[in-house]
């Protein structure tokens, strides 16, 4: 599996391998009127993505995920906790990608 990183950094896995950007995916949100302190998301047309290619993933943010029923999409697994950050906090690397809806 060859895996494409469509966000505006490079992504490292826990096990060293790391996915330089090729590309940035972003989509444009909206939201619903505000009924009873609720409202929804509204997502766009998602742009800067690349057609399905075979034996192909795509890395992208969790929005773009999100936004996409795609099953070639994976976002970084940024809130497992096996997720490793710096002294400040910041990520430096995820065990794993997370998959959209099946």
């Amino acid at each position: 599996m060859t895996f494409l990183n469509f966000t505006p950094h490079a992504i490292c896995l826990n096990d060293g391998r790391c996915f330089e950007s090729c590309g940035v995916a972003r989509v444009a949100s909206s939201h619903t009127e505000i009924i009873g302190d609720i409202c929804s998301v509204v997502y766009g047309e998602i742009e800067g993505l690349p057609e399905p290619r075979e034996n192909t993933m795509y890395i992208v943010s969790a929005m773009v995920l999100s936004a996409s029923n795609r099953k070639d999409l994976v976002a970084p697994a940024s809130g497992h906790p096996d997720t490793v950050r710096n002294e400040k906090g910041h990520i430096v690397s995820v065990p794993c990608f997370i998959r959209g809806t099946l």
